[in-house]
């Protein structure tokens, strides 16, 4: 494979599970890979996605929230939505020639304290299977 495959994973707010999936595919395989994010109606990045992050080890140098407008034109090779709510806002997400939906619950949103480090396994895993299966296509 010469090319990067290009990936942007969307949520509404990209604070947390998109975020957290552009860094860890950066991290899994960056070589065959062109990880993004961005969200419908962007916030601030979570701190303790940042937390989250740092604590297993994964680069967050030049995370940060992005609106899917700073895409507007581009193509992507995959568009994956990290959550339900932004598929309903489909014709403002760019071009890909293919639309995965891997809907994770927003840790922001449970009491549970390990909820962003539980996302995080959970997106790891996730994506682990993606490069794989990708890498041999």
């Amino acid at each position: 494979m010469t090319d990067k495959l290009r990936v942007l994973f969307v949520c509404i707010a990209n604070d947390v599970r998109s975020p957290m999936a552009e860094a860890l595919l950066r991290h899994a395989d960056n070589e065959h890979f062109d990880a993004q994010s961005a969200g419908i109606r962007p916030t601030a990045l979570d701190p303790r996605t940042l937390e989250a992050l740092e604590h297993a080890g994964v680069s967050t140098d030049g995370l940060r929230s992005k609106s899917i407008d700073e895409f507007a034109g581009q193509h992507f090779d995959y568009l994956i939505d990290l959550c339900d709510k932004s598929s309903d806002e489909a014709e403002l997400l760019p071009h890909s020639k293919e639309v995965l939906v891997w809907n994770f619950a927003d840790p922001a949103a449970s009491d549970r304290p390990d909820a962003f480090r539980h996302t995080l396994q959970e997106l790891h895993e996730r994506i682990k299977m993606f490069t794989v299966v990708k890498n041999r296509s």
